[in-house]
């Protein structure tokens, strides 16, 4: 794929998620109602009406999608996709009922297994991470209020690119609402190793953020995620010259596989 297809995808899965984070930010700002799904994890109007919102936008691309609020399509049709959408519509749910802040809009372009491309709009600050394979990877604040939704090249900027120089000491983000004690355990083992290092614990996708912008140095996840989690997040990474590895395989995360929950996995620079 070239890079005005990229350029293209960028723009429509922007404004995808611009969308989301606007119909997120409706109920966010009002009150919140919270369903249980099947897996006891919950569920508000904010995740529905993010993915109405996701599809819809998406639908002009011709690509499927799989997405979090829509994850029953059978694996016999999905591994049949060359390139497919991967899309968590409201990442950090539990962030968003606690009111932190600290959720995202997750959409990644999938193919061969391999995250090419992705997204992730945080509506309470307005930034946009993106990233795409052979573009490279970026931040762009205050994105709603840009004069020109449609100019993806201005977006990718010097300004804008990932990682920022930032100096600080050897830094460990993990998750707000899941630590395991294996995490804990690697954590110590960096301390041991390091000395002085700072942990920052934040929810949602924002982990991933964090490494590809550059304040952060690792994140192990040595407890259950779903693909649609860290697919977007993983395209960034990437795309910055950062790796997400398998803990299992120690071979870089896969996509559309038929179990959709993710091995244990560490993100580096």
């Amino acid at each position: 794929m070239n890079h005005e297809d990229l350029f293209q995808l960028i723009d429509k899965t922007a404004k995808a998620s611009l969308a989301a984070g606007k119909a997120i930010l409706s109920v966010y700002n009002s009150n919140i109602i919270v369903e249980q799904k099947f897996d006891n994890s919950p569920l508000t109007e904010a995740d529905k009406k993010a993915h109405v919102e996701i599809i819809a936008c998406l639908a002009k691309t011709g690509f499927p999608v799989l997405s979090e609020e829509g994850r029953s399509i059978p694996y016999s049709e999905r591994k049949e996709w060359e390139y497919f959408w991967m899309v968590d519509p409201l990442d950090g749910t539990k962030e968003f009922i606690k009111r932190n802040g600290e959720f995202t809009v997750n959409i990644a372009l999938i193919h061969q297994q391999k995250a090419i491309l992705g997204v992730i709009y945080v509506p309470v600050k307005d930034e946009l991470y993106f990233g795409a394979e052979g573009v490279g990877a970026f931040k762009v604040n205050s994105f709603s209020k840009l004069p020109n939704h449609s100019n993806v090249e201005s977006w990718t900027s010097k300004n804008n690119s990932l990682p920022k120089s930032i100096e600080r000491k050897y830094t460990i983000v993990g998750s707000r609402s899941h630590m395991s004690a294996e995490t804990e355990a690697f954590i110590n083992e960096k301390k041991k190793e390091l000395g002085d290092v700072e942990l920052i614990s934040v929810g949602s996708s924002l982990k991933l953020c964090m490494v590809a912008e550059g304040k952060a140095d690792a994140y192990p996840r040595f407890a259950p995620t779903m693909e649609w989690d860290t697919a977007a997040g993983q395209a960034i990474v990437e795309a910055m010259g950062g790796k997400v590895i398998n803990w299992k395989n120690k071979t870089p995360m896969k996509y559309n596989r038929e179990n959709l929950l993710n091995d244990w996995f560490l993100v580096t620079v």
